[in-house]
């Protein structure tokens, strides 16, 4: 597919809320975040997109978005791909549609579970179940393992997805680290006890359909 390449430095916006796209962005390198802002100026991340993630592929049928797509890292390097390319594609290969529609199910669960997280999960718990879901989005993309893993958000971007206070999320963070079940310097993710971080984040994998994509 044809497409666009571009860049955006941090907490820029690569899609500001409101607008009519014409094109869908895939991460080629960094982390991107979707959120909605309230008009006092706080935000909530509602996802958070890595390489190799198609950011807003719905677009291509609501192409008018209600939310802004941001850069989270620096460089943030994006594919800008077109709409009419997207659905010339799945017209044309059918598994390539199929793929897609996958992909924006399993977009949609994951929301589906951060909603869960929101509405019923401790602060805690939002943050042991966040780090469990990227490390193994991170191991499955072949960026690291769910052991050890580069993650470039800062924890203000991270509060803002778990809907807490960044000093909030300064003290979830160390009761994780004294907890033993994490240690986290600069960008750098290490699982010291997966066990015990998947169990204070109630966390299951099923939502992130990791199984083998069947045909037919």
């Amino acid at each position: 597919m044809r497409g666009q390449v571009a860049q955006a430095l941090p907490n820029r916006d690569i899609v500001p809320p409101g607008k009519l796209v014409q094109h869908s962005c895939l991460v080629a390198e960094g982390l991107a975040g979707r959120f909605s802002q309230l008009p006092d100026g706080m935000r909530q991340i509602t996802a958070i997109y890595l390489p190799g993630d198609m950011c807003d592929l719905h677009s291509a049928m609501l192409p008018r978005v209600e939310w802004a797509l941001q850069a989270l890292s620096a460089p943030l390097t994006y594919l800008k791909i077109p709409h009419e390319e997207l659905l010339r594609v799945s017209r044309t290969h059918p598994a390539v549609a199929e793929a897609f529609w996958r992909d924006c199910v399993v977009d949609a669960s994951v929301i589906a579970q951060w909603l869960v997280s929101l509405g019923r999960r401790s602060a805690i718990a939002r943050a042991a179940h966040l780090l469990c879901e990227m490390a193994l989005r991170v191991e499955s993309a072949g960026l690291g393992t769910r052991a050890a893993f580069d993650f470039p958000a800062t924890q203000l971007h991270i509060a803002d997805g778990l809907g807490i206070t960044a000093v909030h999320m300064n003290r979830v963070i160390r009761s994780l680290r004294q907890r033993g079940a994490l240690a986290w310097t600069g960008r750098s993710v290490s699982i010291l006890d997966w066990d015990a971080l998947a169990h204070i984040g109630s966390f299951d994998d099923g939502y992130l359909e990791f199984r083998p994509f069947a045909n037919g």
